[in-house]
């Protein structure tokens, strides 16, 4: 286990709840409007919704917005939704800013509100581990790296220590190759499961120079020496941040080709 003064928890304490928590901020700057972009007939939104609540283990899904029109569209397919501050800065401070009221032994996950082919047994995996393992203070996914992910910087990359927790998330290539049969970097997957205690520390941290460098929000927990237990599935899912993504997503819905993002 990571040293003690490095997790914000204990292993004594078990979640009493699993929150599934979905920031969905109004604006985007490639796709404004993106929660409400209408897809296969229904919001964006209401697809990934749809999809949390098919997670056998949360307790609880919840979207969290700035904007009235998300809420309110989320109210009207029966969905729980609350409103939040238009300034926060991330998904990660919007679900600690709701998460004020919510009960202090509980764990949350924060589910992308782009991804509405998000895998509900993927959810499940980190809800689990979250109850199992309190003594891990964040858990994310991630699955094998192709070769055009390692050249890609809109692919995140991230390589583990001997223990299974991260080392290091970058956009670039990592770790340099001079022995690449020896070890590997993995496709990072955008969905964390924190313990309450460490998703109200990381929001009152500061943003770190790695954080700001790579653009990684993830760094500020490593940075911080917060320990990040890493996980495997079989393979990622695509997300919407285009019109384009919006458009492919739309063709997988409808039966046009795999709901993966390879």
């Amino acid at each position: 286990m990571p040293p003690e003064e490095t997790v914000p928890g204990s292993a004594e304490t078990t979640p009493g709840v699993v929150i599934g928590a979905i920031p969905a901020r109004y604006g985007s700057t490639r796709l404004d409007g993106k929660p409400l972009r209408p897809l296969a007939g229904r919001p964006l939104i209401e697809h990934v919704y749809q999809r949390a609540s098919e997670a056998g283990h949360l307790d609880r899904v919840v979207v969290l917005t700035d904007d009235d029109r998300v809420a309110q569209a989320v109210d009207k397919f029966g969905g729980t939704a609350e409103l939040t501050p238009a300034d926060c800065t991330s998904g990660t401070d919007r679900i600690a800013w709701a998460a004020r009221n919510w009960p202090s032994d509980a764990a949350v996950i924060n589910i992308q509100g782009d991804e509405p082919l998000i895998d509900p047994a993927a959810i499940d995996r980190i809800a689990i581990h979250l109850r199992e393992q309190p003594e891990d203070p964040l858990v994310t996914l991630a699955t094998e790296a192709t070769a055009a992910d390692e050249e890609n910087p809109d692919v995140v990359k991230v390589v583990l220590d001997c223990r299974g927790y991260a080392l290091y998330f970058s956009r670039s290539p990592i770790p340099y190759a001079r022995s690449p049969e020896v070890a590997k970097a993995w496709r990072h997957i955008g969905i964390y499961g924190y313990q309450m205690a460490a998703l109200r520390l990381l929001a009152e941290l500061e943003p770190t120079p790695l954080e700001r460098r790579e653009s990684l929000e993830q760094l500020r927990a490593l940075e911080n020496r917060i320990a990040i237990r890493v996980m495997f599935v079989d393979h990622a899912w695509a997300g919407v941040d285009t019109m384009a993504d919006l458009q492919r997503v739309e063709t997988l819905l409808t039966g046009g080709g795999s709901a993966t993002s390879r």
